[in-house]
């Protein structure tokens, strides 16, 4: 055989012998690269899914019923056997509701101020207060955020009696203040918890390059940490909102006695008749009721994802 016929077969097991291993290469990198669902059997893929349809269902159920209810007649609901879905079914609900309750419009008005005065007053102790604690090693830091949980052990009724005399003696029974007070005083130490463990996920030499540059604390605070906290603040902001729109009821009954001031929970009280109770209605108002909230949390939702998952990656 010629030399020439010689180097050509080297030459072509060479070529052989170095296809193979990057095959086996990309294969290996396409199999790595695969979703992670696809990495499951098929008996597990249908647990997953299984899984999820079960917590969905019991998350949603209350609401589609609560739904389904407003739709019914109200004779409906008492019948027997009993259906799910309704026969008939309108919005007739939607509109007699303000007939039963006039004043509902302006429950729903109540509830929404009430919520976004709390929050905002929140947010603006939180986040000097969520700095200081992420930030200084001050002598009772642990002591104070000890108390912030002890706090949020005790129920809002255990402080009713101590809490009414407090407004009493501010003037501020018969009031909006009498609900914005005790509910921004419950909803702030779970918020300087979440915030200050936001905070402490930002690097603290942004705060020292700040500071050679001349930066004060304050300065500090509003040019460097804030637009870098923005997502937490969502986070805690969305909470309170959320917080203050279900505490208000009992406040509300304890510490006021004008309609006017009423929030949406008291006039939602309002369908609960001597007789009977109007469980169309009251479910068509609870919905209504809880649109604000919503609208809310969908304009915000993207902040408030953001905010949840920061720090879960490191970066």
């Amino acid at each position: 055989m010629s030399d020439v016929a010689r180097t050509t077969e080297v030459a072509a097991a060479d070529s052989k012998a170095s296809v193979k291993p990057q095959t086996k290469a990309r294969r290996g990198l396409w199999s790595a690269s695969r979703p992670m669902i696809d990495r499951y059997s098929l008996l597990e893929v249908i647990g997953l899914y299984a899984g999820i349809a079960l917590f969905l269902f019991f998350v949603l159920a209350p609401f589609i019923e609560g739904f389904l209810v407003s739709l019914k007649p109200l004779a409906q609901l008492f019948s027997t056997p009993y259906s799910f879905i309704p026969e008939n079914g309108s919005f007739t609900a939607y509109f007699t509701m303000w007939q039963s309750v006039p004043a509902l419009g302006m429950h729903i008005f109540n509830s929404f101020f009430i919520s976004t005065v709390v929050t905002l007053i929140v947010v603006a102790i939180v986040v000097p207060a969520a700095y200081a604690f992420a930030r200084f090693n001050f002598t009772g830091a642990g002591l104070l955020l000890a108390g912030f949980l002890a706090v949020n052990m005790f129920s809002g009724a255990v402080l009713l009696i101590p809490l009414f005399r407090l407004m009493r003696t501010l003037g501020l029974l018969n009031s909006y203040w009498a609900m914005i007070v005790p509910g921004a005083a419950f909803l702030i130490p779970s918020s300087v918890w979440l915030l200050r463990t936001y905070m402490m996920r930002i690097p603290r030499e942004l705060d020292e390059a700040a500071w050679v540059d001349g930066a004060s604390r304050l300065y500090t605070l509003r040019r460097v940490i804030l637009p870098l906290a923005m997502p937490g603040i969502v986070v805690v902001a969305i909470m309170t909102f959320i917080g203050a729109y279900a505490q208000q009821f009992i406040f509300a009954l304890t510490f006021n006695s004008k309609t006017e001031f009423m929030p949406l929970p008291v006039g939602l009280f309002a369908f609960f008749g001597k007789q009977e109770v109007i469980w169309n209605e009251l479910m068509a108002a609870s919905f209504v009721g809880i649109l604000p909230v919503m609208i809310v949390i969908v304009f915000l939702q993207r902040y408030l994802v953001a905010g949840l998952t920061a720090g879960a990656v490191k970066q």
